[in-house]
């Protein structure tokens, strides 16, 4: 089988929280499927791009989730769809949750699930490729309130995200510095309007950190 039919109907999963959810569609209406997230312009972009693929983009990303709150649902959200690539954003509701003291936020299960997920997926779909996306924060909104204790933990969850990339052999899409760096030429609010969820340019950015780094790793070409 060559390598142009075997890329065909590849299927590519979104998966995260409300930055990865864009309000995206709950029914099959192909205009509003994807939402308005990074997942809209990263779909978008390659299905033009890779047309004769004929890329399938699935975007599951639900509001408010925590790594545990994607474990739960991963059945329904992931494996019955059989991708042949996720995408993972998961994080900054974790950390949120610990920092407003909510009883969901007692035990920090960031790793425990997020290994659980990870071990579950390649055990069912052994054939499937991950892509870990790293979360982030700016100095402004809710962080900017507690910003040492958010930095502390999300730079943390940073290594984490990292550490299981490559236990995993997932291609790792780092994006602190790429929003550290962004602010020199705007400030935090232009690209995270609360330090934590992006505006259409904060989105961009991530997009285009994406396409890059999954671009260099080969992943499509596979």
């Amino acid at each position: 089988m060559s390598n142009a039919t075997a890329n065909v109907n590849k299927v590519i999963l979104f998966q995260g929280d409300s930055i990865t959810d864009g309000n995206r569609g709950r029914d099959n209406d192909p205009n509003h499927i994807l939402g308005h997230s990074y997942a809209y312009i990263i779909g978008g972009k390659l299905g033009n791009e890779l047309a004769d693929k004929h890329l399938k983009f699935y975007n599951r990303g639900v509001s408010g989730d925590r790594i545990s709150d994607l474990y739960a649902r991963w059945n329904e959200d992931a494996i019955s769809i059989q991708p042949n690539i996720i995408s993972i954003l998961i994080g900054v509701n974790d950390i949120w949750r610990t920092m407003k003291g909510e009883p969901s936020g007692v035990t920090d299960r960031f790793e425990r699930a997020y290994r659980h997920v990870l071990e579950e997926t390649i055990e069912v779909m052994p054939q499937t490729k991950l892509i870990l996306v790293e979360p982030f924060i700016l100095r402004t909104g809710a962080p900017a309130e507690q910003w040492e204790e958010w930095e502390k933990c999300i730079t943390h969850y940073q290594n984490i995200v990292r550490e299981l990339a490559q236990q995993f052999h997932a291609v790792h899409v780092p994006l602190q510095n790429a929003f550290n760096e962004a602010t020199q030429r705007a400030d935090a609010a232009y690209w995270l309007w609360d330090g934590v969820h992006p505006t259409a340019a904060g989105h961009d950015l991530i997009a285009k950190e994406w396409l890059k780094i999954v671009g260099e790793s080969g992943l499509l070409n596979d």
